[in-house]
């Protein structure tokens, strides 16, 4: 069971990057009092309750929103089993209904994920843009983003990192080769030669490992991922949230006090980072609480192209948002070249933000 004071502390990041506001699910979070099951006063009843009001009034995606906190962290049992495949088929309306979002479900050795996309043609094939999240975030919380592709170029799969939602690979050292199986399955439907990532903390880790074997990467954002001393530093392992831990040990199927040990050589070795043969965009946080400076520190000792932007905030800099994702797709914009109007429109947009968040002069 999860500790409902650290469940609150946590998911607020997963709230806001869904557009919830503050005051709506900080109410939310004041009527629950336990992790049990899914009775009213606990984590998944009440979310879900509220993701039925939602559904009923029509709001589809905005329910989706609150299924998808109700499966918050990971899958642990009924409450939250069904909490997700309410998630899946509420996303599934809401997508039919808007348009331009397709389903596609992909066959592995080693299981079947999941995915949603968008710009798949056996004519006409755009560079192709992959989006995935972290260990704890779904594909249905970043889908939505797919229509925004078309208009700058690309075609789009968003899935989620293995064993999270309805990847349902196990997550271990190797997991990178997930990305090469997933430009295989629609090298008929996108330029797969010329493909682009936005992979978030965890999931960019498996990016850059998989850059290092597959020339078909040709560039790379992600924001807070693991590269080397979070594996390897011990005193940090020793004070991450128990959320982090016991979600990795959920996924790699390991006892949450071997979650270290176990990771210990998934770490990224500087000769492999000196050797990445593709741009890569890093977005840090400050603050994080989860990857250490150590990580964002040594990319920029070693990595040959390199942009590092650092936000004072929190791990995923939920606060920073906006202008995170603006800079993050004007990024990949940039690694991809042409498209100058939209490149520019980032540009103005990143600007525009920055300014809107400087401080005031003091009045004389």
């Amino acid at each position: 069971m999860n500790d409902v004071t650290e469940l609150k502390q946590y998911v607020g990041a997963h709230a806001l990057s869904q557009s919830l506001p503050p005051e709506h699910f900080h109410k939310l979070l004041d009527r629950i009092r336990t992790d049990e099951g899914g009775a009213p006063g606990s984590w998944a009843g009440e979310w879900c309750r509220a993701g039925e009001r939602l559904e009923q009034e029509g709001h589809l995606l905005e329910a989706v929103r609150h299924f998808n906190m109700a499966r918050f962290p990971y899958v642990d049992g009924p409450a939250r089993t069904e909490a997700l495949e309410r998630c899946v088929s509420v996303f599934d309306r809401w997508r039919k209904e808007t348009g331009g979002i397709e389903r596609l479900d992909v066959d592995t050795p080693e299981g079947r994920v999941g995915c949603w996309t968008s710009g798949l043609s056996d004519t006409g094939r755009k560079p192709l843009l992959i989006f995935m999240g972290g260990i704890v975030s779904i594909k249905e919380q970043w889908a939505p983003l797919l229509g925004r592709l078309s208009k700058l170029g690309f075609a789009g799969l968003v899935t989620e990192i293995p064993g999270v939602g309805e990847n349902g690979l196990p997550y271990h050292k190797d997991s990178w080769r997930l990305l090469p199986r997933l430009l295989d399955a629609v090298q008929g439907s996108a330029d797969v030669a010329n493909t682009y990532c936005i992979t978030l903390s965890f999931s960019g880790h498996l990016a850059v490992r998989a850059a290092l074997e597959d020339d078909r990467i040709r560039g790379i954002m992600t924001v807070g991922a693991p590269v080397n001393d979070f594996f390897t530093d011990r005193a940090w392992q020793a004070q991450l949230p128990r959320i982090t831990v016991d979600t990795l040990a959920h996924l790699t199927g390991v006892a949450s006090a071997d979650v270290g040990e176990h990771l210990r050589d998934w770490a990224l070795s500087d000769q492999e980072l000196r050797s990445l043969p593709v741009p890569l965009a890093y977005a840090a946080s400050a603050r994080d609480e989860i990857i250490p400076a150590g990580d964002p520190g040594r990319l920029r000792r070693t990595v040959p192209d390199l942009r590092i932007v650092e936000y004072d905030d929190v791990h995923g800099a939920p606060s920073h948002l906006p202008e995170m994702q603006m800079w993050g797709f004007h990024s990949i914009l940039r690694m991809k070249g042409g498209h100058l109007l939209p490149r520019a429109a980032l540009r103005y947009a990143l600007l525009a933000g920055r300014l809107r968040r400087r401080p005031a002069p003091t009045p004389a």
